[in-house]
């Protein structure tokens, strides 16, 4: 039996657990910070900042996805910004991610986005020829960019412009 459901205030544990788990495969283990309290503050409250889909194989939490809106200036309507996407090991093959990304894309639709983005790390290829077998779209030309640590602090608190 196989399920997706949203995601409630009683998964904050979960998802950060799998959060782990997706930063474990991507060998970035060490960068995570988030706790549950962070996911019951930021995805669970009046205006939250993200939505989350749990999928279930019998029962079992077999998955994750984790998502927001932003706009877009060219297209003039919102798009979907899918975080992240992630099926446990012993679940994978089974066509969870490609459900996921399904719900997402309904959702995206009766949001009237454009589209969805997200990103995809070089080195994992089975990810990605599932991507382009869906007919999604490899940008090479634009590179995502991260301004973080103490480089964003130090600019953040700088007074004047220039």
């Amino acid at each position: 039996m196989f399920a997706i459901r949203e995601a409630t205030r009683a998964d904050a544990q979960l998802i950060v657990d799998m959060i782990r788990e997706l930063a474990e495969f991507e060998r970035e283990l060490d960068q995570v910070d988030i706790t549950p309290e962070d996911i019951l503050r930021d995805g669970f409250s009046a205006s939250p900042r993200f939505h989350a889909l749990v999928a279930e194989w019998d029962g079992q939490p077999a998955g994750y996805a984790l998502y927001f809106f932003n706009y877009s200036t060219w297209a003039g309507r919102p798009g979907l910004f899918v975080e992240d996407l992630f099926v446990r090991a012993q679940f994978r093959n089974k066509g969870i991610g490609k459900s996921l990304l399904r719900r997402m894309a309904v959702t995206a639709r009766e949001h009237n986005c454009y589209g969805m983005r997200w990103e995809v790390l070089h080195w994992n290829t089975p990810a990605i020829e599932f991507y382009r077998s869906l007919g999604a779209k490899m940008q090479n030309e634009w590179w995502p960019v991260i301004f973080m640590g103490s480089a964003f602090e130090d600019f953040a608190t700088q007074e004047r412009a220039g």
